[in-house]
């Protein structure tokens, strides 16, 4: 689970368009693009819901999100979980069991394993189709599908939903190719506050008795 938050986050926000693009759905994404990267530190608060269709359960949790040159730190507490990250190293912490393990960046995969992606997936590696206009909870928002170039991706398509007036990702809804539905909404969204580097690194002092699993 761990593992597929940071990556459902990550595929979320990045992008090179190839030539296969829909010309109406890449200047959306490329002003989303723009915008993203603008920014020195983004805050976010969001629902994460998941779909488990074979067991028909529905599970939803709400967390947050800060990011930073390639930093992230990610909290969810409803499952109690925390994962850091300071761009060579990710700490996954996990309340229950009062137990974190820490594991190298793998450079093969890190492009799955960054949560900041939630606000830049599109970048590169999909093709995406513009499928217009809609209202989503008051606001007007443009809606893209995006589908991976790889057969072997984790999800099969993910749709975007981006608000017309900010060109900001509000909704993003992935279907992952074991069947499960996954989706993020963006409830509040800060842009350029200051937040120390400290914030991405796991400190053992704020967790007493932490037990510590080093895969590095």
């Amino acid at each position: 689970m761990r593992t597929l938050i940071a990556t459902i986050f990550l595929v979320t926000l990045t992008g090179v368009l190839s030539a296969q693009q829909d010309a109406k759905a890449k200047e959306i994404l490329d002003q989303t693009s723009q915008r993203t990267r603008s920014y020195k530190t983004i805050s976010a608060d969001f629902s994460f819901a998941l779909q488990n269709k074979q067991m028909n359960t529905n599970d939803e949790n709400k967390g947050s999100i800060k990011i930073k040159s390639g930093k992230y730190v990610v909290d969810i507490p409803g499952p109690g979980l925390k994962i850091f990250s300071d761009g060579k190293t990710n700490w996954n912490y996990m309340k229950t069991g009062n137990q974190v393990t820490i594991s190298p960046i793998d450079e093969s995969s890190s492009e799955l394993m960054d949560p900041s992606s939630v606000f830049t997936i599109y970048e590169k590696g999909f093709k995406s189709k513009y499928m217009g206009e809609k209202s989503v909870d008051g606001k007007q928002v443009y809606q893209i599908e995006l589908y991976p170039d790889k057969k072997d991706f984790e999800v099969s398509k993910i749709t975007l939903d981006i608000n017309k007036s900010t060109y900001m990702i509000q909704t993003a809804v992935l279907n992952g190719t074991e069947g499960n539905i996954y989706t993020i909404k963006v409830a509040k969204f800060e842009s350029n506050k200051e937040i120390p580097d400290t914030e991405f690194v796991f400190d053992a002092k704020k967790f007493p008795g932490v037990e510590v699993i080093d895969l590095r």
